[in-house]
């Protein structure tokens, strides 16, 4: 995988997929990047196969099912995915399918553009999965792309790359190396967060933003997935929550019902936020400063889907620090719901 970082990169994309051996390039946007996804592909001139606007949250099928037949009609040998989550995971689709590769030019901080990981969602249930086809063969940082994405986007989109970190932090699979990883993206994300939102033009902040998810998503591609991520993916898939919000909310909570069996991760995450006691906390209230969603009912999720969740996760078994209960699991997902502080 190649990655590049810099203000104004993406001009380099004709190079960039000339270099990769590639003809006719389907660029892949939600319809509110669609302005973004012509703009890279008038960049690309010829080499433009056509431009799908129709990227979703949690990836519907059906979309992907039309990109898919999209990629085939019009020939393309390869997909450029613009913009987040949505974007690139419609890219990942069309990828596990045809074999088509993905050039990621990511316009927020989700940090899928750094992993194999795959999600669809079907019949009101999200699947995941892993596989190398799916992991973009290039990658394009230019923090320039990121000055339309509103600063309550950008808030979301930086937590929910944070959540990545945190997980492989205490991922059963962590490593040394992912470790440093780890702490080091939340340090950038956490201190560039503040900047951006005081004033949301600073280049060089959202450059930070992007370094922090850049590394986070990398944690993420390279560990198992626990507590947080089933949850995230079970409110998303079941009750289509936006993503990054989502995330946002969560995290605290996740993080306060594992801190206890996760010490090593509650050091690195103490140091990462300047020296904070308890990390979980300290990101409720880095949340709040920064005037993120902190409940889980202010995005839509009614007090009566609790239960569904809880039901939903306990169904899936997956590695955690601590053991999950259906007593565990209500009181996190009710202190989520009802925006209150993280408690372990």
């Amino acid at each position: 995988m190649r990655v590049v970082f810099g203000a104004g990169v993406v001009k380099s994309l004709p190079n960039e997929i000339a270099h990769l051996g590639f003809e006719r390039a389907l660029v892949l946007c939600s319809p509110e990047q669609e302005e973004t996804g012509r703009a890279v592909a008038a960049t690309l001139g010829e080499r433009a196969a056509g431009v799908l606007a129709e990227a979703r949250m949690h990836v519907p099928m059906e979309v992907a099912d039309r990109a898919r037949d999209r990629a085939g009609e019009l020939g393309a040998d390869c997909c450029v995915a613009v913009g987040g989550g949505s974007a690139i995971g419609l890219g990942k689709a069309v990828a596990l399918a045809h074999g088509l590769p993905v050039v990621a030019v990511p316009t927020t901080y989700a940090g899928s553009e750094m992993t194999p990981v795959w999600g669809l969602t079907e019949g009101g249930r999200k699947r995941t999965g892993r596989d190398p086809r799916v992991l973009p063969v290039s990658v394009l940082y230019d923090p320039e792309l990121t000055l339309t994405l509103p600063v309550g986007m950008s808030v979301t989109s930086g937590m929910n790359a944070v959540a990545h970190a945190v997980e492989a932090l205490y991922a059963p699979d962590a490593t040394p190396i992912v470790s440093l990883m780890a702490e080091e993206g939340v340090r950038a994300l956490a201190g560039a967060l503040p900047d951006l939102v005081r004033t949301p033009d600073d280049i060089e902040a959202r450059g930070r933003a992007q370094y922090g998810a850049w590394l986070c998503g990398a944690c993420l591609g390279a560990t198992t997935m626990s507590l947080h991520h089933k949850l995230c993916h079970s409110l998303g898939g079941t009750l289509n929550l936006p993503h990054a919000p989502t995330h946002t909310v969560v995290l605290p909570h996740a993080l306060a019902y594992n801190q206890s069996g996760a010490r090593h991760a509650v050091a690195a995450l103490s140091r990462a936020l300047g020296a904070a006691p308890d990390p979980a906390r300290r990101l409720w209230d880095l949340a709040g400063e920064l005037g993120a969603p902190r409940s889980l009912r202010e995005l839509g999720m009614a007090e009566t889907d609790i239960a569904r969740i809880v039901d939903e996760v306990l169904a899936n078994p997956y590695a955690n620090p601590v053991e999950v209960t259906a007593d565990g699991l209500t009181r996190l997902l009710r202190a989520a719901w009802a925006g209150e502080p993280p408690t372990g």
